[in-house]
């Protein structure tokens, strides 16, 4: 009985899912975690006036960011290129196109283009209006 009254709940939210855009539209998922790539739990901290910024961020090759960190949740999409991201500790992560992930919080991390053409990211800062995306 419970696994048939679990069946038509699944059912009933993939309906209502399925239910909120027209027919045809496609959601296709990129990024679901509540952990950034490091494994870090991801809090939205509390600011006074919370502002999302989303930038496309060009690295051309041979370059990189520079040493960097966020006090807030960073998401990006990778749409062109590998990204390399090496950390504090050095380790490293890469991330290649059309992949997504979760930036580290409160890390030095420095984004490297190791490749021989521009890595192009769209980058979504959950930060506070007025204050920079990063610190050094």
């Amino acid at each position: 009985m419970k696994k048939t009254i679990l069946l038509f709940a699944v059912i009933g939210v993939c309906i209502i899912a399925n239910a909120q855009y027209n027919k045809g539209v496609i959601l296709e998922p990129v990024l679901k975690t509540d952990t950034t790539s490091i494994g870090q739990k991801i809090i939205y901290p509390q600011f006074a006036n919370d502002e999302v910024s989303i930038v496309k961020v060009t690295i051309p090759a041979g370059k990189s960011t520079g040493w960097h960190k966020h006090n807030f949740p960073v998401f990006a999409y990778v749409l062109k290129g590998t990204l390399t991201v090496e950390f504090e500790n050095r380790n490293q992560l890469q991330f290649t196109q059309n992949s997504s992930f979760s930036e580290v919080i409160d890390t030095l991390h420095n984004g490297i283009n190791n490749g021989k053409e521009d890595v192009i990211l769209i980058a979504f800062f959950m930060g506070e209006k007025g204050k920079p995306l990063s610190a050094h």
